[in-house]
């Protein structure tokens, strides 16, 4: 177990290893702040540990600082290194922050719980993107070079990260805002994550998936100052 006083030191982001993060990555320190404010949030709502959360939510994404310009949100000019990069190239750079951040938090005396939200952020999802490019270039190749190591999330927390981490991500690539573009995209993510059995270790039920998504929903409007729609 960690001690709340050890996650409140851990989660101050003047420590170390987060100082670093804002400032070789700062687009990503800026999504792990968010991502944290919204699995703390949803923590709270099914009663599960939320300071826990919020601490491996700063924490997930610390494997970007090696080469912070490969992941979009730090990539402030329109210069894109995966365009000089096959497809499986791309994807094992981006495979590779999970087993970066799990040596740099080692080295940094991390705790195992925290350490746990690094491993598991991505389950054993696909990097799919550059598989849609690998598959429409013809080339033959293995669907395995594609899919995170996992293991899958296995409580309520890392369950937790893993669909704030991808919905906070995503919404930043909704070109026109609405409110039916998020409801939409919060139940694509969360529902395909359960499809593919990413939550079947974690211990969270049904009706606490439905009440995140309805979180989350909430949370993104609010975040993108949307007005809900009413009917005419």
């Amino acid at each position: 177990m960690v001690s709340d006083e050890s996650l409140k030191e851990l989660s101050n982001t003047n420590s170390k290893l987060l100082r670093e993060l804002a400032e070789k990555a700062p687009g990503t320190f800026q999504h792990s702040l968010q991502v944290a404010n919204l699995a703390e949030a949803c923590a709270i709502e099914i009663n599960a540990n939320s300071m826990l959360v919020r601490t491996g939510a700063l924490y997930h994404d610390i494997g970007k600082i090696e080469n912070p310009m490969y992941f979009t949100e730090n990539q402030v000019t329109n210069v894109n290194p995966h365009n000089e990069l096959e497809p499986t190239d791309s994807a094992k750079i981006i495979i590779d922050h999970i087993i970066k951040g799990v040596e740099m938090a080692k080295k940094n005396h991390i705790p195992d719980r925290i350490i746990d939200f690094i491993r598991t952020h991505h389950g054993t999802t696909l990097v799919y993107y550059f598989f849609k490019k690998e598959e429409q270039s013809g080339n033959v190749f293995a669907e395995s070079n594609f899919h995170y190591p996992g293991p899958i999330p296995f409580s309520k927390e890392t369950a937790i990260l893993m669909m704030c981490d991808s919905v906070e991500a995503a919404s930043k690539s909704i070109k026109e805002p609405s409110a039916k573009a998020f409801d939409d995209l919060v139940e694509k993510i969360v529902n395909k994550q359960m499809d593919d059995g990413q939550f079947m270790n974690a211990d969270i039920t049904f009706k606490e998936l439905q009440t995140i998504k309805k979180l989350l929903k909430k949370k993104l409007k609010n975040i993108y100052h949307l007005r809900i729609e009413y009917p005419e």
